[in-house]
Order: C-alpha cells, then sequence, then structure tokens
C-alpha cells in the first residue's frame, strides 16, 4: 500500500496543525502529513514543542509554512483544524478530499505557564483522538 498524504490546514500554522503534523508522521504509518497556515506566524508556539516533546515527539527544526507553498500537490484528505483557515480556504485548489475539524486555540489561552500548557495538552489529546486516530475513517467519510 502507497502512503497517503495529509496536509493540515490553520491560520498561523504555529500550534494546532504542528501538533496535528507531528502526531500524525510519529503515529501513523501509511500516513505523511504536513501542515500550513494561510498567515504563518514567525515560529512555531513553544509550548506546542513542549506539548509535544513531554509525549516523546521531536519537533526540530518545525517551521511555519505557507499554503500556497502546497497548491498543486497530491493529497489524500486536507483538514482544516480552526475556523479563520476553513473561511479563508473555501475552495482547495488542489487535490484532496476537505473535511473541517475546529479545535479552540490554546495560544489564546492566558494564565501561567501550567494552565497554558494544559490547554495545550487538551487540544493535541483532542486531535490525537479525532484526527490521528481516524484518518482512514475520515477518508472513507465515515
Amino acid at each position: 500500500m502507497t502512503d497517503r498524504q495529509v496536509l493540515i490546514l490553520c491560520t498561523g500554522n504555529s500550534a494546532r496543525s504542528q501538533m496535528a503534523e507531528a502526531l500524525i508522521n510519529a503515529r501513523r504509518q501509511r500516513w505523511h502529513a504536513v501542515s500550513a497556515g494561510t498567515q504563518p506566524a514567525e515560529r512555531v508556539n513553544p509550548f506546542a514543542l513542549r506539548a509535544l516533546d513531554e509525549i516523546g515527539i521531536t519537533t526540530e527544526g518545525s517551521q511555519p509554512k505557507h499554503v500556497q507553498q502546497f497548491f498543486g500537490a497530491p493529497f489524500d484528505l486536507v483538514i482544516t483544524v480552526c475556523d479563520d483557515a476553513n473561511e479563508n480556504c473555501p475552495v482547495w485548489l488542489g487535490q484532496g478530499k476537505r473535511i473541517h475539524i475546529g479545535f479552540p486555540d490554546p495560544a489564546k489561552v492566558t494564565g501561567t505557564d501550567e494552565e497554558i500548557l494544559a490547554a495545550f495538552r487538551t487540544v493535541r489529546d483532542d486531535i490525537n483522538r479525532r484526527v490521528v486516530e481516524r484518518l482512514d475513517d475520515l477518508l472513507a467519510g465515515e
């Protein structure tokens, strides 16, 4: 079986989409993920990196990327993970079944470092449950 390709889209490509990309690539054989943003941030959110690192997923060298970099690329699945990206990419100009699975933005959480990290952990675990563990079902339309 050939690898399936998935593109994860978000606005800044600094938190949710980066976590989804890393989780898929670490946990799903036969799937390869890339992520991009409609308005990429300057860097990946350090809390996203910490949330991944604490479950053994390293993301050394991860950088936000612009969605235009992937136009025309052959994807099996394109998933928007934030409402803004879903609204700003109403038409995907490439291959792939497009679906939206929204998650709250953990970067908007305020409080102590531990409270912010807890929000990133919650979103990380929700991405794992709703996206990573269900990729084959999502592609099949289930």
